[in-house]
């Protein structure tokens, strides 16, 4: 024979402490939702641009059968030895890229370092280089970007000593400020604050014990 089994439901702030950690812990395994990284992504793209990094992009099938083009962005992350984000681009000079990036993030030292120090070595080079960046293996971290640096001189001038390591470090500490953002905006939607607001404006209830419900 059937039976009717009566449970009481709670809303989420009328949960215990410890329920309430239950109960944070299911949405937790429900967000952050797929490509919660396109704000970051998008806010990279805009950076890239001003540092004359025109990021490679590959094509990737929609729902409808057609294709669009996804920039060469990857990372992996956030709690293993080995984690870190990546690009493949071309680089080559900017005009006004230092003054450009200080409007466009006033306060982010990292960027006005990086930009400063590619047009240095412009400067030295006479504004003539150039890099492209591929990524290498089945990792995703700064050092698996292989990057080539070579001087466009209508006079075969080589880059000066120091263009190569400089053009490098510089690219990988952009990969390595990516990264951060990525942890920095990962790490905000799964705050318990963010948590919760997901779980209130969804309306969820759940058991005594904080177990789902409905």
């Amino acid at each position: 024979m059937p039976e009717v089994i009566c449970t009481t439901v709670y809303q989420f702030p009328e949960l215990s402490d410890v329920a309430k950690e239950k109960a944070r812990s299911w949405y937790r395994e429900l967000e952050p939702q797929d490509d919660w990284w396109d704000a970051v992504y998008e806010d990279f793209e805009g950076v890239c641009e001003i540092l004359g990094i025109r990021l490679k992009t590959t094509p990737v099938r929609l729902m409808g059968g057609g294709t669009r083009a996804k920039p060469c962005i990857w990372f992996s992350g956030f709690w293993s030895q080995g984690d870190g984000a990546c690009f493949e681009s071309h680089w080559s000079h900017s005009k006004g890229a230092a003054a450009r990036i200080r409007d466009y993030a006033p306060t982010d030292a990292t960027l006005h370092g990086i930009a400063d120090r590619l047009q240095a070595i412009q400067r030295r080079n006479f504004y003539q280089l150039a890099a492209e960046v591929s990524h290498r293996g089945r990792y995703y971290h700064e050092y698996t970007m292989s990057i080539d640096v070579t001087r466009e001189s209508p006079t075969w001038q080589p880059p000066t000593e120091d263009a190569e390591e400089i053009v490098t470090e510089a690219l990988r500490d952009l990969a390595r400020w990516l990264y951060r953002q990525l942890q920095s905006e990962y790490d905000h939607l799964t705050s318990d604050e963010s948590v919760e607001d997901g779980i209130i404006a969804n309306e969820y209830t759940f058991t005594e014990e904080g177990r789902r419900f409905g």
